[in-house]
């Protein structure tokens, strides 16, 4: 199994979103994955969300480039065809796509367990006196609480 060497967390203060937190994961000091989420699913369920992207698909009139739950083609304003997204194993559409995640269950289990324990001492950080919280210098995570509150 990878080494893991380092898990920072950013908790997010969002009391509409499910969403908690997010993860940044190193591994072996050689690797680096960020934009893990950690969503809370209700009654203290967590749940960690490997970064993932919306799944795009092009106009049949410009090519231009459009999320596939997009009515509207964004280049050329062309109505688009409904259902364009394909089906998962459950038969719900895809939406997203996952950019990194792990290939089995024991890796899965692994990373789960080491970004649950780094969220829990955050948390459990966060409510003692003169707590400074994470800071991703390489990621905007203030624009997309910004975002969130503005919706």
């Amino acid at each position: 199994m990878l080494n893991i060497t380092e898990v920072r967390i950013k908790l997010v203060q969002s009391a509409r979103d499910k969403l908690v937190a997010f993860a940044s994961i190193t591994l072996e000091n050689a690797l680096v994955i960020r934009d893990i989420k950690i969503i809370s699913s209700g009654t203290n369920h967590l749940f960690v969300a490997m970064p993932s992207r919306k799944l795009c698909d092009r106009c049949p009139s410009c090519g231009g480039k459009n999320h596939v739950r997009s009515r509207f083609c964004a280049d050329c304003g062309e109505r688009l065809e409904k259902n364009r997204a394909g089906l998962d194993e459950r038969g719900r559409p895809r939406l997203y796509s996952d950019i990194a995640h792990p290939i089995h269950q024991r890796a899965r289990d692994h990373f789960h367990k080491a970004i649950l324990a780094a969220y829990a001492r955050e948390v459990e950080a966060s409510g003692r006196e003169g707590y400074v919280e994470t800071v991703f210098e390489d990621m905007d995570y203030q624009a997309w609480n910004e975002d969130a509150a503005g919706e």
